[in-house]
């Protein structure tokens, strides 16, 4: 059989790309572990916060809000999105990253500074010699992120899609048209290749004879803990301390707090280095009342970069018919469905869709090929 598309990768990006691919194209899912979602994104503490990220990033942001808001009919038959909020404190003398924070403020998305005291009433864990200034921006939402992937997941299988797991590439040859993506075990064969394998995709760009991308996977620490008995998580927002960037937030009444590094490594299963978690545990005990005294559970999780930190997504100019769908950062699951409707549309009309075009978002500031120009 000769597919369509080839989608190597489960992840959000790639699920999202084959569901929208396959409501018109015979599409094929190869992943390289047995379930979806493995690496970056089923280790993903997401937040939908339109305020994050660059100019672009923001942007996309804004579009995939329409669809977290108002997913399709039939797609889902819950919430994506729940209100959080998000409070950033700093300590006298170390609040400049909070001015950074306001500036960013939009009429639909306020960013507003509130007292001390008013930080403190609603996370009253907070050392109080540690909030000199705050911002609250009530704008933020958790993502079900687990709900979000199944959801595209079995959209794309109801529309006739194939995934495979356990396949990872090893080989991408193209002959006579079509591509031939080789396995361990298997060849298949397609018209186009749809790259979105997260943190390998430079790798896999390689094996098509693709340029690089200048892809850099960093590390992201993550741990979760108990709160301390007499502290109700209630409506807790997360809470940033705005010089380290390190990050807590309530999730399934327990603590689960990142360190908020970006430490460049290889693409990898990546685990947490033990002195990052416990430079993390002794962050939030210097900035709050809460003592952490038993880590549940420590993990890490891979954010990727290209130098520019806006993605990748469009047709490589090396080689024919691959496609790049990468560089996603730390924004991939709030961009994903945006990115996703601009790849199925720039495969199958060669445009992106007219609401990114509306909003000034152009297939060059997402081509590949604005890597290797000249910075200005």
């Amino acid at each position: 059989m000769i597919y369509d598309f080839i989608v190597v990768g489960a992840g959000i990006a790639g699920a999202s790309a084959a569901y929208e691919l396959a409501e018109h194209s015979k599409v094929l899912i190869l992943e390289s572990e047995s379930q979806p979602g493995y690496h970056s994104t089923g280790r993903s503490a997401a937040l939908f916060t339109p305020n994050f990220g660059n100019r672009m990033v923001c942007s996309i942001n804004k579009i995939s809000e329409l669809f977290f808001n108002n997913p399709p009919a039939h797609f889902i038959d819950s919430p994506l999105l729940k209100p959080r909020g998000a409070l950033s404190v700093a300590a006298h003398g170390q609040d400049t990253e909070l001015d950074q924070l306001l500036s960013l403020s939009t009429p639909s998305h306020l960013i507003e500074e509130i007292t001390a005291v008013d930080a403190l009433s609603i996370a009253p864990f907070l050392r109080a010699d540690r909030v000199g200034r705050a911002v609250l921006e009530k704008g933020v939402s958790d993502i079900d992120v687990a709900t979000l992937l199944h959801a595209y997941v079995k959209g794309f299988k109801n529309r006739g899609g194939e995934l495979i797991g356990n396949e990872a590439v090893e080989s991408l040859s193209y002959k006579n048209g079509s591509w031939l993506v080789s396995t361990r075990n298997h060849t298949y064969q397609a018209q186009t290749i749809i790259n979105a394998a997260g943190a390998w995709a430079d790798q896999v760009g390689a094996l098509a004879g693709a340029a690089s991308i200048g892809l850099v996977p960093k590390r992201r620490t993550v741990i979760t803990f108990d709160a301390t008995t007499g502290y109700s998580l209630g409506d807790l927002p997360l809470v940033e301390f705005a010089r380290s960037g390190v990050y807590m937030k309530p999730e399934s009444g327990k603590l689960i707090a990142s360190l908020a590094d970006a430490t460049p490594t290889s693409p990898q299963d990546v685990q947490p280095e033990e002195l990052d978690v416990a430079v993390l545990a002794d962050q939030i005990q210097q900035e709050t009342l809460i003592p952490v005294n038993r880590i549940l559970h420590r993990w890490a999780g891979l954010r990727s970069f290209v130098k520019d930190e806006s993605p990748v997504v469009g047709f490589d100019h090396l080689v024919p018919n691959f496609v790049w769908l990468a560089g996603q950062g730390g924004y991939g699951i709030m961009m994903a469905p945006t990115l996703a409707r601009a790849v199925a549309q720039l495969c199958l009309s060669g445009s992106l869709p007219k609401d990114m075009l509306s909003a000034g978002i152009s297939i060059d500031d997402l081509d590949a090929k604005r890597l290797s120009e000249p910075t200005v």
